[in-house]
């Protein structure tokens, strides 16, 4: 008998939502040779593309229906690359080199935070909550160290002028990334249901602010993504301390004392 049959050896793949993933991993491949060539802007910028992309696969091969285990399985290795390799290679050249130890381990603890968050992910998928992200997700994650890699690199300064504070948001982003913390996801938007008029507004609006100052403002809306699953998790946490307070403490048990006591009185 053969190892593999025939019929799952004619079965082929859908081209279209791989051909985003494959543009996806280029662009995280693509940051990684920047980044060795000491163009860092590029780099930054190279994986801000493989993230749209990454936004993109998915949604496209739900929209033709073309979901496969090979495309999830596919997606998952390409962001790998692009949001687990690359940023901390990246970091780790463009600021961490010369900080010895601390700037490698802090690289690490970001690529292993991806691959534990990628893998927790795909273990979960069908128990979780789809509303929201159990950890920062690692396309997010990559954008704080990239944003951070862009805006200090368009501000004329070099990786060693902020190579603790470029260390310090690495290791965040790792430990978010593994984190219990739970983070909006999006999918609850339904992009085939009508919205107000000044929803279009909006949007027009966010397109505008983005182009007027991409760097800094890409970066300030990723880093207030990353601090909103902790401000929401303190918040929920003080609301429960808060009904734990005011809920009233439980009456003691007397019936076995006024029994006690009416045989003490009978006797």
């Amino acid at each position: 008998m053969p190892l593999i049959s025939n019929e799952k050896r004619r079965r082929g793949i859908y081209i279209l939502p791989n051909l985003f993933t494959t543009a996806a991993l280029f662009a995280g491949f693509y940051a990684i040779v920047q980044a060795m060539n000491q163009r860092f802007e590029v780099a930054a910028v190279a994986i801000f593309v493989a993230m749209v992309l990454d936004g993109l696969d998915g949604r496209v091969a739900r929209l033709t229906r073309t979901q496969s285990a090979f495309g999830a399985e596919y997606d998952s290795l390409s962001d790998m690359v692009s949001f687990g390799a690359a940023p901390a290679l990246v970091v780790y050249e463009w600021a961490l080199k010369d900080t010895g130890k601390f700037g490698w381990i802090a690289a690490f603890i970001y690529c292993a935070g991806a691959a534990l968050r990628l893998a927790r992910f795909n273990t979960n998928i069908d128990v979780v909550d789809k509303r929201f992200f159990q950890g920062l997700p690692s396309p997010a994650a990559a954008a704080l160290v990239a944003g951070l890699v862009w805006v200090v690199t368009d501000l004329g300064l070099a990786g060693q002028d902020v190579r603790w504070l470029a260390g310090m948001l690495t290791i965040f982003a790792g430990v978010s990334m593994v984190s219990n913390v739970l983070f909006w996801s999006g999918k609850d938007i339904n992009l085939r249901k009508s919205v107000p008029f000044i929803v279009v507004i909006a949007l027009v609006m966010a397109f505008a602010l983005v182009s007027s100052y991409p760097p800094g403002v890409l970066f300030g809306l990723f880093l207030v993504y990353a601090g909103s699953g902790y401000v929401v998790y303190a918040m929920r946490w003080m609301k429960q301390r808060r009904e734990q307070a005011a809920a009233p403490a439980p009456t003691p048990d007397t019936s076995g004392n006024d029994e006690d006591e009416a045989d003490s009185a009978a006797k």
